[in-house]
């Protein structure tokens, strides 16, 4: 006997979530161009949420988050890598490697700034972009 409070469940009639409406080329241009300049704003944030929520809405749009979270993720390590040698430097009182590791920190944000405005540049056209120097972790 089953109480009435809680329905019973059937084997095989069980619903089946829906995929998400896709969107059309011009939502998918914009999505896209704001994971690239999202990103460049707020870090890897954009581009992650972006990926997690609108990567069944079409190719154009898994491609550019993906490769945003990617991008993000490559000079995060970098960054982690820099901020190591400088702070190591400093302790030991090596200034010139210090310095030279702040430099590469600066040439870092500079290198990602651009390269974050030409991929947001090329979304916005409709083209496919990635870019270089780039680990893939997420595919």
């Amino acid at each position: 006997m089953t109480d009435p409070m809680y329905p019973q469940h059937y084997p095989g009639h069980y619903s089946v979530p829906t995929p998400p409406p896709a969107a059309n080329p011009a939502d998918e241009r914009t999505w896209s161009t704001l994971t690239h300049v999202g990103m460049l704003v707020v870090g890897i944030w954009v581009p992650l949420i972006c990926y997690l929520v609108l990567r069944e809405r079409g190719p154009f749009i898994r491609s550019h988050a993906a490769t945003a979270l990617n991008f993000e993720l490559t000079w995060l390590i970098g960054y982690i890598g820099c901020f190591i040698v400088a702070f190591g430097s400093l302790l030991t009182f090596a200034l010139p490697v210090a310095i030279l590791a702040y430099v590469a920190i600066f040439g870092l944000l500079i290198t990602r700034l651009i390269l974050g405005i030409i991929a947001a540049m090329a979304a916005y056209k409709g083209q496919w972009y990635r870019y270089p120097m780039t680990i893939q972790f997420v595919k």
